[in-house]
């Protein structure tokens, strides 16, 4: 029999509700709250003076209660340590997209499990913080056999999976770079596109041109994998407006944005989310994106980690909303709705990022009186409780 839950006593609650939203309010914040979970579904919130009798009954104790984070951009199938290449970094040497290669080696060398245990460790970290939907990309492999076994161990993790092979070309092509985007293209596709949903590519200078990008793009598009690019992160380039023009659901850094960028991005109605990626400029000493001109011009913005070995080793979503508020010009209702209703946006999820009725159960809780303090207690775990999927998976009383 499914058993009903009741959390009571929620000092603020972020639903990103659509009918609770409102200007001056694009959380949907409702205060001394109620969220009722039956099964893995949220099925009522509202006042806990009217909360209907459950089976059990949780006192969030006066705690802000927001959704899960969705992060919606990371690479977890990896193996290596770059540490050294990262101090490199912090005394001076500048971060180019030629690091990548260190890791594939790395990646190559390791076995199935080795790369299994990894992917798992990661995301379980970032569960503890409070992320209940993830996605992870393949392109540590970059041959066909390696980019197909970094998909399939990350779909026994996750649903949300993207196809990478155009990551970088490798040291073996680089002579015939041409020949690297026939083989993403062709024979690493047709290997590849059965364990992904996502296709993806880095358009960027030591990397894949914008014809480059197109041809892998489209190619992926034919067999039914939905666009997502690495755009705009170490200099202007043609990657967002690719982005829009393919209908691709992200564009992603968005770093160095022309006037036409940031129209096209704002002109996509939200098909396109420009998703911001702070740890990556905190971790190689880069421009910030300008968060405040993307969303005054009217685009939707996500904030993701990035997690990966080489630029942004981090799973914590709470130091990316921190990030984004000292840093972009966000502000902290701005950061942790693109940290949640956001991602979900960039992952065209309509299930998660919200708190309303229908939508999966993924909760996170804070052990502070509202979600302002994920920025205003910087660096401070404040993750009381989490539920994915309507279970308690961290927590006093989790299993």
């Amino acid at each position: 029999m499914t058993t009903s839950t009741v959390i009571t006593n929620i000092g603020t609650l972020v639903t990103n509700d659509p009918s609770l939203c409102a200007p001056g309010d694009p959380l949907g914040l409702v205060r001394d709250a109620a969220v009722v979970i039956v099964g893995d579904r949220v099925v009522w919130t509202g006042g806990t003076s009217k909360a209907p009798p459950c089976d059990n009954r949780v006192d969030a104790g006066g705690r802000a209660l927001l959704p899960g984070f969705v992060d919606s951009h990371s690479h977890l199938v990896f193996a290596g340590d770059r540490g050294a290449e990262f101090a490199a970094r912090m005394s001076g040497r500048p971060y180019t997209a030629g690091g990548i290669r260190t890791t594939v080696a790395a990646t190559r060398a390791a076995s199935d499990a080795e790369l299994s245990a990894n992917v798992a460790r990661h995301l379980a970290e970032a569960l503890r913080q409070g992320t209940t939907t993830m996605e992870t990309k393949s392109g540590y492999g970059l041959t066909v056999g390696d980019e197909a076994r970094s998909l399939r161990i990350a779909a026994a993790h996750t649903a949300e999976v993207t196809y990478l092979g155009a990551h970088v070309v490798p040291p073996e092509f680089a002579a015939d770079p041409a020949g690297y985007v026939d083989l993403v293209t062709g024979p690493m596709l047709d290997a590849c596109a059965p364990h992904a949903r996502w296709i993806d590519v880095f358009c960027e200078r030591g990397a894949f041109d914008g014809d480059q990008a197109r041809a892998v793009l489209t190619a992926g598009r034919d067999r039914g994998l939905v666009p997502r690019v690495h755009a705009n992160q170490l200099g202007p380039g043609p990657g967002v407006r690719l982005a829009v023009e393919l209908g691709a659901a992200s564009a992603d850094h968005c770093t160095h944005l022309t006037d036409a960028d940031v129209e096209a991005l704002a002109g996509s109605a939200g098909t396109t989310v420009a998703t911001l990626l702070p740890g990556a400029e905190f971790s190689t000493r880069a421009v910030y994106p300008d968060a405040r001109r993307l969303l005054d011009a009217g685009a939707t913005v996500a904030l993701s980690t990035d997690c990966n070995p080489g630029s942004s080793f981090t799973t914590s979503m709470a130091f990316c909303v921190a990030v984004a508020v000292r840093d972009m010009r966000m502000t902290p209702d701005e950061a942790v709705r693109a940290a949640t209703h956001g991602g979900a946006r960039a992952l065209r999820r309509t299930d998660v990022g919200t708190v309303a009725p229908g939508a999966r159960a993924d909760l996170h809780l804070l052990d502070a009186p509202s979600h302002v303090h994920l920025a205003y207690r910087p660096g401070v775990p404040l993750t009381a409780a989490v539920w994915q999927a309507g279970r308690l998976l961290v927590g006093p009383a989790a299993p």
